[in-house]
């Protein structure tokens, strides 16, 4: 039997800043016209724009069908050279892995957290990493044909964008001969060599693929990018392609059946097992009835730290762990892997399990680099809001989480927890394509900031993205850093949950002790010139925030802070019910407070109301599992680069000022 209806939940009372996710854009995500700060150095000007008239001319391809490929490989960015997480290079992300990732790390090197979470089991630790692939798939090696095509040596293809754009045009005019189709000027009559572009091994995905390249050539629109050309795309909204010949590239069919996935995506299912394999023991993940018997309340982003083949073998491993959807890097191919009825084992923290749904990227936090094509953000972001409005959860950052807010569930468990996406996951960018994008909601001089840096113009010094201590190449950012004073000769902010014993915060790109991220918000503690505080962990944390270049926005929000007469409160990493609440045969879990105080006259900003609640699924026979709501109440909060819970009556609620 599993647990009871929502009703008991509900009358806990309404949450905080819930709304209608379904009131956002329609299923064609738009162009956006971003602006991206110039790298020094960047290239002269118009030189990109000419590049693509030039492979234009030479192959005979049209100049709008390359320039709407490009922006849904890379938005026109070139990068300065370096790969993206898939070893794709330039603005057409011509793929090389097997140059580009032949360094990368073990999946999730930098964590030993317990994905499950769950002190009712014992710790789930799997060895396995993900299995280095040495076939390499046609749509990871479209450099090498490229230059076979141009004549050009790889290491121009991968350095010099006019190059870069040349092979990508050789390869679209090689896709529409194989297709037996003439060339033409006319975009329409490109949708079958855009499709094989991709890469896609079956026709669904080519076809979403292709649809997205045609939305943005529809669309149009214009953008500085990263080298600091402005890169322009004439709209032509009544462009309606030729799609019949897609039907001729012998792609196979892809098993969509059951699949939980918008029709605007190429879906797939790739069922993790649930499979019991001896003494007890079973895997991968937990069945359950949600939302009936609990609310969906988090949408997790991860990053695989590992390429596609080898992630989908590990998952359909019943000894290994499971997340529910995987996201494919060169064309946003999604795979579904577990229900989101049932409760994956993907986040470190079992409260958070029981009530999420995890996403994984492909791709890395920090090695070899760290930028994803907008192929795999649409796609994300399409599956998000499907998944947002199917479940009513809020589109913010503190129901849209990384892999690196969620908390440790217990003071043991916070060293250990994993930092993916990291802080080149592009939050601003995802948001604006969730219809969601981070605006000010409040004047000047608010009591709660938004934290919301210009990505490109962003650069914090990271170190260890390829080796320890080395400093990482200079990339645009989500984070941004936090002192304890008005200035950078002060010391970063501590964080005595990452380090027990003491020791200061560091610029390593998995230590987020010392930083927020793009979204997230906190409450105002103070002011000085450039410099804005806020209280984060139970510290008055500063960064820098110049009305030029503001790396947060004013904004409106609930916080709460300790009731009057109280010192400090306590803080958890997860929402367990009092001890009266469980039933017999259900042993009560502790409900263990984190290193960290809440102090008296701290505000922390509001993300949830929420019950008490533990579910109860320790074995393979699923008549034992069980639902426990408590009478406690808690709140989410953002506490720290993550969030955490504090009990409802140890805090009053306080609206923000201004």
């Amino acid at each position: 039997m599993r647990g009871s209806g929502t009703d008991s939940r509900r009358a806990a009372g309404p949450r905080p800043g819930r709304r209608v996710a379904g009131a956002v854009a329609g299923a064609a995500l738009l162009l956006p016209l971003l602006g991206a700060a110039p790298a020094e150095g960047g290239e002269t000007a118009g030189g990109l724009q000419q590049a693509f008239a030039a492979a234009s001319e030479t192959y005979d391809v049209p100049q709008s069908v390359l320039l709407g490929v490009s922006y849904l490989q890379s938005r026109w960015d070139t990068h300065a050279g370096a790969p993206s997480v898939v070893g794709g290079y330039g603005p057409m992300h011509l793929t090389d892995a097997r140059t580009a990732l032949a360094t990368a790390p073990p999946h999730h090197s930098e964590g030993t957290e317990d994905p499950r979470g769950d002190d009712s089991r014992p710790p789930l630790l799997p060895t396995a990493q993900v299995p280095h692939v040495t076939d390499l798939p046609a749509r990871l090696t479209t450099l090498t044909k490229a230059a076979e095509l141009t004549g050009l040596a790889p290491e121009r293809l991968r350095t010099d964008p006019a190059a870069n754009i040349a092979g990508g045009a050789a390869l679209l005019a090689a896709a529409q001969r194989e297709l037996g189709a003439p060339p033409s000027a006319d975009p329409a009559d490109w949708y079958a060599a855009v499709a094989r572009f991709s890469g896609a091994d079956d026709s669904a995905t080519a076809a979403a693929y292709a649809n997205d390249v045609y939305d943005v050539l529809r669309a149009g629109g214009e953008r500085l990018t990263d080298a600091g050309q402005r890169v322009a795309l004439p709209a032509q909204p009544d462009l309606v392609p030729d799609t019949a010949r897609l039907r001729q590239a012998g792609l196979r069919t892809p098993d969509a059946e059951g699949t939980e996935c918008p029709p605007t995506v190429s879906c797939e299912w790739i069922p993790a097992p649930y499979e019991e394999f001896g003494d007890g023991d079973y895997g991968n993940h937990d069945l359950a009835d949600r939302p009936r018997s609990q609310d969906i309340d988090y949408i997790i982003v991860h990053d695989t730290e590992g390429r596609w083949e080898g992630v989908l073998d590990l998952v359909q491993d019943p000894t290994y762990v499971s997340w529910h959807y995987s996201l494919r890097s060169t064309d946003g191919h999604i795979a579904q892997h577990v229900k989101a009825k049932d409760v994956a084992w993907h986040a470190g923290n079992w409260f958070v399990n029981a009530r999420s749904i995890g996403l994984e990227h492909e791709g890395f936090l920090a090695s070899p680099d760290a930028w994803y094509t907008e192929a795999m953000y649409r796609s994300s972001a399409r599956l998000v809001r499907y998944l947002a409005k199917t479940y009513d959860i809020p589109l913010d950052r503190q129901h849209i989480l990384g892999h690196d807010n969620v908390p440790g569930p217990t003071p043991a468990t916070v060293p250990g927890m994993h930092t993916d996406p990291g802080p080149y996951w592009d939050w601003q960018h995802y948001f604006t394509l969730l219809g969601r994008p981070f605006q000010p909601t409040a004047g000047q001089g608010s009591g709660v900031v938004t934290i919301r840096p210009d990505y490109a113009a962003n650069r914090p010094e990271f170190t260890g993205c390829v080796s320890r201590g080395e400093p990482c190449a200079v990339h645009g950012s989500s984070a941004v850093r936090l002192y304890s004073g008005p200035g950078e000769k002060y010391p970063l902010i501590r964080d005595i949950g990452l380090r027990p014993g003491g020791g200061d915060s560091t610029t390593g790109v998995n230590d987020i002790g010392s930083r927020v991220s793009t979204g997230q918000q906190y409450a105002v503690a103070d002011r000085s010139g450039d410099w804005t505080a806020i209280w984060y962990l139970g510290q008055k944390a500063w960064f820098k925030n110049p009305e030029k270049s503001p790396a947060a926005v004013p904004a409106r929000g609930v916080t709460v802070t300790p009731k009057d007469g109280r010192t400090s409160v306590p803080v958890y990493g997860r929402a367990y019910p009092e001890a009266s609440a469980y039933p017999a045969g259900v042993p009560a879990q502790p409900v263990t407070p984190l290193p960290y105080k809440l102090p008296a006259g701290q505000r922390y900003v509001v993300g949830e109301r929420l019950p008490g609640e533990y579910y109860y699924a320790v074995t393979y026979d699923t008549g034992s599992h069980r639902v426990v709501t408590g009478k406690d109440l808690y709140y989410e909060i953002q506490f720290g680069h993550r969030v955490a819970f504090v009990r409802a009556a140890d805090v009053d609620v306080v609206p923000s000022a201004g």
